[in-house]
């Protein structure tokens, strides 16, 4: 089994995608641990404030079978494929970490925006805050601690997680 590392992030009715996307990751890979959420300014682009959170799950699918399970997940949460890169978003679901895989294909692993945006770091942070980045070599707590916290805004917000999640999620926070 390996242990995944999974970003979340919606600014278009983000309360009801994320729980979806979380509901739905629950199906496909049991249990989750989750970060708390946190509502961040958007990047890139001049639009509505993002939820992003952290999750870890353990599969035994193939690194190329849990992205096209998350494509699928963010497709039956309407995102839609070939939007640009900085575009609002109903769900976007990215896989941050597999073990210490490191590779660029059939997606980069480690994912490179771990170490740039401030809405992937904390999260993971909270998470794995003893886990070293397989390249950095750094504890992500460590990580978040350098990071230039006034490059971007960031704060966690409380949210009520579906009843459905209850049992079978633990909340992280650092």
């Amino acid at each position: 089994m390996a242990r995944i590392y999974i970003s979340l992030g919606t600014n278009i009715s983000p309360e009801q995608h994320l729980k979806a996307g979380l509901l739905d990751l629950q199906q496909y890979f049991g249990p989750l641990q989750l970060s708390r959420v946190f509502e961040s300014e958007s990047v890139g682009f001049k639009g509505t404030n993002f939820l992003n959170m952290v999750a870890v799950a353990e599969t035994d699918l193939a690194i190329g079978e849990v992205v096209a399970t998350f494509k699928r997940i963010e497709q039956a949460n309407g995102r839609i494929r070939g939007e640009k890169k900085f575009s609002p978003r109903s769900l976007d679901i990215d896989l941050l970490l597999y073990d210490d895989t490191v590779c660029d294909e059939p997606v980069e692993l480690p994912r490179g925006e771990i170490l740039f945006n401030a809405f992937v770091l904390w999260p993971l942070a909270e998470v794995a805050p003893n886990l070293n980045h397989p390249i950095a070599q750094k504890s992500y707590h460590a990580l978040w601690q350098a990071y230039d916290k006034q490059c971007q805004n960031l704060w966690p917000i409380a949210f009520e997680f579906p009843a459905e999640l209850q049992p079978n999620i633990k909340l992280s926070t650092l």
